[in-house]
């Protein structure tokens, strides 16, 4: 073979190798089966021996994957009665089929609005106070004095382990009209005694109050532990361009720790319709009703006290559908602003 021979076909596998084919382009459809089968099994194997690695890890996992199978995923099957008129003697094998009728219902019913108005006021103002968990786990970051810092850290965390009845019990206490602490220090000064339990104007109000004081230090914890991560040469370095403590937090605290705000935003803005039963249940009452009532507790005067099931389900559908909208929605946006989103 000629020099000029070999030249050439040297050139000539150079180009091969350089240009993409079909047959990389379309991967693994003009793969060997053979092969294909071999990477599978590789790939099952490096799984097996990454689960047998973290066997105790998995094992850990099983309860939470055993309670979400049986109160999450199982339940789901129920909902088809949301388009029957479900009957219990009948069962769901016998009761009638009525396609969307309980959700054009829902749509139409005179109570909607008012619905839909509290449950996004209640979500709104929760919102407001979405910094706040923020703000003191910024707070107790700063403390140096361990010991004070662990008075304060369980003072805050004690509300979270009480129940909604114990903590509405006590406010209903503290602000009762008869020797309630707040209306006898207003009965003191002149002024005259507020029924707050039972005025509209204060429903909301309250509601957001208790809501705070219960869960701000739980919440905080979360915070605490992203704060804890952030990587100590940052700080040294910023100490060294002259930033004070404020520039510290503001430059380096806060951007270390906003995937984890983000995160936990996302998840509130699914929980929109989904504020809770048992917090608003115990508050309400025939006087301020109707600044109080949202679609939980609607569902349950439905369902419970009044027996429409399949309403009561479809209302349920509504609530959880637009939450995984709601969900998909701002994690999309999240992404979009360049964070990392849930997924």
């Amino acid at each position: 073979m000629s020099l000029v021979t070999k030249v050439t076909s040297i050139m000539e596998n150079a180009i091969k190798n350089s240009i993409p084919t079909r047959n990389m382009k379309r991967g693994r459809n003009n793969q060997n089966p053979n092969q294909i089968t071999i990477d599978k099994s590789i790939k099952r194997k490096q799984i097996l021996r990454g689960m047998l690695r973290n066997k105790y890890l998995y094992i850990m996992t099983f309860p939470g994957i055993i309670f979400f199978l049986v109160f999450r995923y199982i339940p789901m099957g129920g909902l088809i009665i949301a388009f029957q008129n479900y009957q219990p003697f009948l069962g769901i094998d016998g009761s009638p089929w009525v396609g969307t009728a309980h959700f054009r219902r829902l749509f139409m019913e005179g109570s909607f609005t008012m619905l839909m108005r509290n449950t996004l006021m209640l979500f709104f103002l929760g919102t407001l106070t979405f910094p706040l968990p923020i703000i003191l786990a910024l707070s107790l970051n700063e403390v140096k004095n361990k010991w004070f810092k662990s008075i304060v850290q369980t003072i805050v965390y004690i509300p979270h382990f009480m129940s909604w009845v114990i903590v509405v019990s006590m406010f209903f206490i503290i602000l009762s009209v008869d020797r309630g602490l707040i209306n006898e220090v207003i009965s003191f000064f002149g002024g005259d005694r507020i029924h707050f339990m039972t005025n509209p104007a204060w429903a909301r109000t309250i509601y957001i109050i208790q809501d705070t004081w219960k869960g701000i230090g739980w919440s905080s914890i979360i915070f605490l532990a992203a704060i804890t991560n952030v990587d100590t040469t940052l700080y040294e370095a910023a100490q060294m361009d002259g930033a004070n403590r404020w520039r510290q937090t503001w430059h380096v605290t806060l951007p270390a720790i906003r995937p984890t705000i983000v995160t936990l935003l996302i998840l509130r803005v699914g929980n929109t319709l989904d504020i809770g039963f048992e917090h608003v249940f115990l508050i309400t009452n025939a006087m301020n009703r109707h600044v109080l009532d949202i679609f939980d507790t609607f569902v349950f005067r439905m369902g419970i006290h009044n027996g429409q099931f399949s309403f009561a389900t479809a209302v349920g559908l509504f609530r959880g559908v637009v939450g995984l909208i709601l969900v998909i929605g701002a994690n999309k946006l999240a992404k979009w602003f360049g964070e990392d989103g849930i997924y």
